[in-house]
């Protein structure tokens, strides 16, 4: 898409802070972290949202949950924990309409989530 953010990064028209990327996804750092460990993980592929998905995205999806456990990895946070987050549509507070993962991290969570 062309007007989109992340398909911005992706191509590299925008600057980014890359900490992974594969043929399926490319993760950057939050430019306002959450939490110590802060990444988005989004697929190469404009997905609008979770909400969008298809049959022919499970294996783009499947490889984002793989990358995500190597993020973690990489980051030192698979093992104390993490959190990951989707924010599906306005109510849900999504403000750049590409899928994304918030990988978060580094710090125990405040919050319980049942």
């Amino acid at each position: 898409m062309d007007n989109c953010l992340f398909c911005k990064i992706i191509k590299g028209d925008i600057p980014s802070s890359k900490v992974y990327e594969d043929d399926y996804c490319y993760a950057f750092r939050d430019i306002a972290p959450q939490a110590p460990v802060h990444v988005l993980v989004v697929p190469k592929k404009h997905i609008e949202n979770i909400g969008a998905l298809t049959e022919e995205d499970v294996e783009i999806v499947g490889k984002i949950q793989i990358a995500i456990g190597k993020i973690a990895k990489q980051e030192g946070i698979l093992e104390s924990g993490f959190r990951v987050i989707s924010n599906c549509g306005k109510d849900a507070a999504q403000t750049v309409f590409h899928l994304h993962y918030h990988v978060l991290g580094g710090k125990e969570m405040a919050e319980k989530m049942v």
